[in-house]
């Protein structure tokens, strides 16, 4: 009896280990999750239908028996070996430890790969390891969505640094160059550019290349013929282009030389903005097949931001240069033209005045080249600001530069500008006349004195319309009219090799005598009157008339200094009159004939036979007039030269023009006296 107890005990526990295992099979073969247990040496015990499926077994029992280091871990994601002793689960089975890893990849039977996130649980018992359980799934997808993240992380982020570029960077190369930094940070190349369309050359200009892959036909300036270039299906169709492979799509000029450079991946996208295409992006890479239709999709946000970032520049550099012209044409040029250099100051109405305002009404609505002779002091500016204002240009600025007035190191500078840096104490760009003068006049004073170097530079500027600044190799256009003047000889100053033969034929277009103030008297009393008027307004004095007798000298006076001369003995006079009729003092009446052995203070004897006049019937050259005549006020300024009293104040000279003069004539001034 006892015995069939136990049978029927046996019997029922027996049945219900079977049972027990059935339901352990049953739930792990519907487990969704991968799970295989092994033995300390790792060695596969049992597997459920889904290992066997994630790892392509058809059946699970394939495994069993099998090593699963060797069968499904045995080598990195990045293709070297991965010994067993370096595996996780391995050293967790040492230390008995449960392991949780989601960084690495398990092999297919076919001998592909993919990433797992696993779970490694010992089995012990007594402080024994006997073996342990592992759970795996794949995580393919979360891999992939994790990159798709990371990705548009990234691509934001360069979107974002773009940006910040655009905002920071208004220069060309430091944009590119920023632009080419982010780029990198998502795709790699190892070229990229900037083109412009250029509409009146139908060329598109490389405005900035920035990469590793230097060439002489892709940099910076090189312009490309639009049927030459595949970039001009961009431009027409407003669409990215993507070559895979240039060896076989190559179809335009300049796929062949970057298929020669060993370019295999080339994509190009439009700059458009609104509907209006300016010029293209584009990127090369060494690699076959780099660029991808995804990339693209990114490259075009790239292209949209920088086609904002060249309109803000343009819209930059635009505000720049006319903010820069308006400053100037306010500070240099406004005050002048509206105040005391009217035109409207040619008073007069002689015959020889009467025949400089006929040739100026005819050559005033044309854009010819105007050169103005006359001695010092006859009003050239004056005829050349009544050229301009009865010109097409007289909308724009008239920019007046006296060319002996200026050192002959800055000569070109001041015409032409200069770069940052071009040259010791450069540290800002400078705009030259000839730029600030665009689109107006060009008046150009003392042209005879320019060193013969900037009097080539000028005649290319003549010729062609275009000059590069002092320290650049960038051509700028213009368009200037020129008015030149001077009170020399320009032919026999070309006979002696002082001045350029082509030159003077270039300015020679149209000449205008302008007649010295002796040779139009009967224009002086209208000029006394107006002056008179002027100068009493100017300093609140009531002058009325101008007594007969002091009329009389000054229509006599032979007027070397010519008008010049006349304005600054009227404004003297005027200083010091204290009645109603103007009368001239002894010392403020001019000699009657030319002055005598007038020496000034201090100077030197050798001066002295120079500074004698001629006879009364002996005629005087023009340089002898003018050093006697400066001699004179020199001597009536005690010496002086510059400030308020001194002799360039009287003769209306700027002080480095009376110096320039004086050394030209001779005339040395005394090492004692100020000036």
């Amino acid at each position: 009896m006892p015995l069939s107890k136990d049978s029927t005990i046996g019997m029922q526990t027996e049945d219900a280990l079977l049972d027990s295992e059935e339901r352990f099979r049953l739930i792990l073969d519907s487990a969704t999750e991968a799970i295989f247990g092994c033995d300390p040496n790792g060695t596969c015990l049992f597997s459920n239908p889904s290992a066997a499926h994630m790892l392509r077994y058809a059946d699970p029992a394939e495994l069993l028996g099998k090593n699963m280091h060797a069968l499904e871990h045995h080598t990195r994601k990045d293709g070297t070996p991965y010994p067993i002793e370096e595996c996780p689960i391995y050293i967790g089975f040492q230390k008995g430890e449960s392991v949780h890893r989601d960084d690495e990849i398990y092999w297919r039977k076919d001998g592909t790969s993919f990433p797992v996130e696993y779970w490694s649980h010992p089995i012990v018992r007594e402080g024994k390891t006997l073996g342990a359980v592992i759970t795996f799934i794949d995580i393919t997808e979360r891999k992939q969505a994790e990159e798709m993240l990371r990705k548009s992380e990234e691509q934001n982020r360069s979107l974002l640094l773009i940006n910040n570029a655009i905002i920071t960077n208004l220069d060309r190369e430091a944009l590119l160059h920023s632009i080419s930094e982010a780029l990198n940070r998502v795709t790699s190349f190892d070229r990229c550019a900037i083109t412009l369309y250029q509409p009146e050359r139908d060329t598109f200009r490389f405005l900035s290349v920035e990469g590793e892959l230097f060439s002489d036909y892709f940099r910076p300036g090189v312009e490309i013929c639009r049927n030459e270039t595949c970039l001009s299906w961009v431009f027409d169709h407003q669409q990215p282009l993507l070559r895979r492979d240039l060896q076989i799509e190559r179809q335009y000029a300049n796929e062949y030389r970057l298929a020669e450079e060993g370019i295999r991946s080339f994509c190009a996208f439009p700059l458009a903005f609104r509907g209006k295409c300016i010029g293209t992006l584009s990127l090369v890479s060494r690699e076959k097949g780099r660029y991808s239709e995804e990339a693209a999709v990114f490259l075009q946000d790239v292209a949209n931001q920088i086609t904002l970032a060249i309109l803000n520049m343009e819209s930059y550099q635009e505000i720049t240069s006319l903010k820069a012209r308006l400053e100037r044409e306010n500070l240099h040029l406004r005050e002048e033209l509206f105040t005391e250099h009217n035109f409207e100051e040619i008073v007069g109405n002689s015959p020889a005045l009467l025949r400089v305002l006929h040739a100026v009404g005819q050559v005033a609505p044309t854009d010819a080249t105007v050169l103005i002779c006359g001695e010092t002091g006859t009003g050239k500016e004056l005829v050349a600001r009544a050229i301009h204002s009865r010109s097409a240009r007289n909308g724009s600025a008239l920019v007046n530069v006296n060319c002996s007035a200026i050192s002959a190191g800055l000569v070109e500078s001041e015409l032409f500008g200069h770069v940052k840096g071009a040259f010791t104490g450069a540290i800002e760009r400078r705009i030259g006349r000839f730029e600030l003068a665009h689109g107006g006049t060009l008046f150009m004073d003392e042209i005879g004195e320019l060193p013969l170097e900037t009097q080539a530079k000028l005649l290319r500027v003549l010729q062609e319309q275009e000059f590069e600044p002092v320290g650049s190799s960038r051509s700028l256009r213009v368009d200037v009219r020129v008015i030149a003047a001077t009170n020399r000889n320009l032919r026999e100053a070309v006979e002696a090799g002082r001045f350029r033969s082509d030159l003077f034929y270039r300015l020679n277009v149209f000449p205008v005598e302008i007649p010295p103030l002796r040779e139009r008297r009967s224009d002086i009393p209208h000029l006394v009157a107006f002056y008179v008027s002027r100068f009493s307004k100017r300093f609140g004095k009531k002058v009325d008339a101008v007594s007969r007798e002091s009329m009389e000298h000054l229509v006599n006076y032979s007027w070397p200094g010519n008008i010049r001369e006349l304005q600054n003995i009227i404004e003297r006079a005027v200083i010091l009159s204290a009645d109603p009729i103007l009368r001239l003092d002894r010392d403020l009446m001019p000699a009657t004939q030319s002055p005598k052995d007038i020496e000034t203070p201090g100077a030197d004897a050798t001066d002295q036979p120079h500074a004698t006049a001629k006879g009364p019937k002996a005629l005087l050259t023009l340089d002898e007039v003018e050093r006697n005549h400066i001699l004179a006020t020199l001597q009536h300024s005690s010496g002086v030269v510059d400030g308020p009293n001194g002799a360039a104040r009287i003769l209306n000279l700027h002080p480095n023009t009376l110096r320039h003069r004086m050394d030209k004539l001779g005339i040395k001034r005394s090492r004692h006296r100020p000036s």
